[in-house]
Parts: C-alpha cells; structure tokens; sequence
C-alpha cells in the first residue's frame, strides 16, 4: 500500500470537522483511484484499532471520523460539560418522530406529539440535528424535515437503517424494568 498516501488520508480524516467520505477524499485527490482511498480507510481503521489507543477511525454517517472510545465517554464529558447541552425530553421525542418518519412535516409531528411543536423545531434546527428537506405539494405548501449527519454524528450511528427498532427498544426497556 503506497505509504504516502495513507498519511494524506489520515491527515484529512484527523483535520475534517465532520466524518469524511471516501467520495470526498477522491475530491481532493482527484489522481487516486476511489477504490484504494477506500482500502486505505479499511487499513487504517484496522490499525488504528490494533494500536489499543483512546481513539479510533470510526465510519459514521457515511463518512470517517477520528472518535474516542465510548469507555472515555466520562471524561471527556466532564471537560466539556460547560459547553455541553442537553435536550429536553420534549426534544428527545420530537427528534426521534422526526429520524423514525421522516421525511415529515411539522402537522405531523404534532398530531403524534399533540403538543406545538415549532419551537423545538428551531432549536433543532439551530443544533443541526435536523434540516429542512423541502416542501410538500399540500396547501400552504408545508415544510419537510429531515435529520442531518450531525443526527448521526451525535448519536454514534452509521446510517439510518442503524437505528433500533422499535422490537428493540422494547426490548431494552423491559431489561431496565427487571433490574
């Protein structure tokens, strides 16, 4: 594997802000093949995961991403508590309408919900948890929502189809009634 273009991989995916895509790196490497940017991405995922370091290369919302290990989670949210906010239960459920139904607009959201949603629409929004898709070809021609890579980012998933199913769920929620 050619060596040089490991380390240029690796410096985009450690400086990118948001998980990198293979596709993306081929952007700006546009003399690599998207094939051996992919298998670079394996091989340095796998080292990184052999080196038994505080942090791995993980693949997440399509995309790679340097992320720490969960066990360090503690830590690392103690350090950044001050910035950190929280979502309120209210938020919680209307982000998880919103990543279960989606594409949705806000009429149903709230005849789920049965409470207005708009403002934590916006505050949604605001953290980019999700964005506005597009319109519904309805009277008043309704806004779309959708979640974002961010969504996927905070929560630690792959894609979509990563999310529990609602089998699961329950599941997980009869656990925690039996302890």
């Amino acid at each position: 594997m050619d060596n040089s273009l490991k380390l240029i991989v690796e410096s985009l995916v450690f400086a990118s802000e948001e998980p990198l895509t293979p596709q993306q790196i081929r952007e700006l490497l546009p003399e690599r093949d998207l094939k051996e940017i992919r298998a670079v991405l394996v091989e340095l995922k796998a080292e990184y995961q052999q080196m038994k370091r505080s942090f791995i290369i993980r693949e997440v919302a399509k995309g790679y991403q340097f992320c720490t290990l969960p066990r360090f989670r503690p830590y690392i949210a103690k350090m950044l508590s001050s910035t950190q906010s929280r979502l309120s239960r209210a938020a919680l459920e209307t982000l998880s309408i919103v990543a279960y139904k989606q594409p949705i607009i806000r009429q149903e959201i709230e005849r789920l919900r049965g409470v207005d949603v708009g403002g934590i629409l916006r505050l949604l929004l605001k953290k980019g948890l999700i964005r506005i898709v597009g319109r519904k070809p309805l009277p008043g021609r309704p806004i779309i929502y959708g979640t974002t890579g961010t969504f996927l980012e905070v929560f630690d998933l792959k894609d979509l189809s990563s999310l529990p199913t609602l089998k699961e769920i329950e599941e997980l929620g009869g656990e925690e009634d039996e302890q």
